[in-house]
């Protein structure tokens, strides 16, 4: 692959990822509710559904997807809802999201959490747009497609992995700010809020 393309990639796509939007959010929010270490399912589902986005996108498929918004809307709706559904849970202190007062409730599941960040990815129809826009102008016509996208979506997922990294590192250091207080309620409320918010920007962005 042209290694100025590359070189101009790199920055552009790093820049778009550690923007502040929903992915970033909901890690920030995990990371400060079950930890980093068990935010990485969220992540990985993460990342699968930013490879499926940007793989599809990359050979037009998306170009028909966004020409009939009815499919997104589905998509975003129950997306959202979910989401909000859990966003409600913590801030109730209930669920499996929640910072635990009592030990003996059960945590969230892997699968859990890996369709709740595999969601979040697929459903954002902002995203698939960002991908049709800034990918084909990386590609290079006269080199072999599938080569080079192996190597532009390998790129992209290990920025978007690092700032996913920062965002639930940002979440893990709010809580122990917050947690000097012992107030864990608190601490749900604003993770549940946080997730909520998420929720209606996904079903109503």
């Amino acid at each position: 692959m042209n290694l100025a393309l590359l070189s101009a990639f790199i920055p552009t796509f790093f820049f778009v990822s550690v923007t502040p939007g929903m992915c970033m959010t909901l890690a920030m929010t995990l990371g400060m509710t079950i930890g980093i270490k068990r935010a990485l399912w969220m992540m990985f589902g993460e990342l699968v559904g930013v490879a499926t986005v940007a793989t599809l996108s990359a050979i037009g498929v998306a170009a028909l997807l966004l020409n009939y918004p009815n499919i997104f809307l589905v998509l975003k709706y129950l997306g959202g809802t979910y989401l909000a559904y859990i966003g409600i849970q913590m801030w109730l202190s209930k669920g499996k999201m929640a910072i635990k007062m009592e030990s003996e409730e059960e945590p969230a599941s892997r699968i859990d959490l890996i369709s709740q960040g595999f969601v979040t990815a697929i459903a954002n129809p902002k995203g698939w747009a960002f991908f049709v826009a800034l990918l084909p102008p990386f590609l290079d016509a006269t080199q072999p497609l599938a080569s080079q996208l192996v190597i532009l979506i390998g790129v992209i997922l290990m920025l978007e992995f690092s700032c996913l990294l920062i965002y639930a590192a940002g979440g893990r250091t709010l809580k122990s700010l917050l947690m000097q207080s012992g107030n864990v309620r608190i601490m749900n409320r604003i993770a549940g809020t946080l997730m909520i918010g998420v929720g209606a920007w996904l079903a109503i962005g």
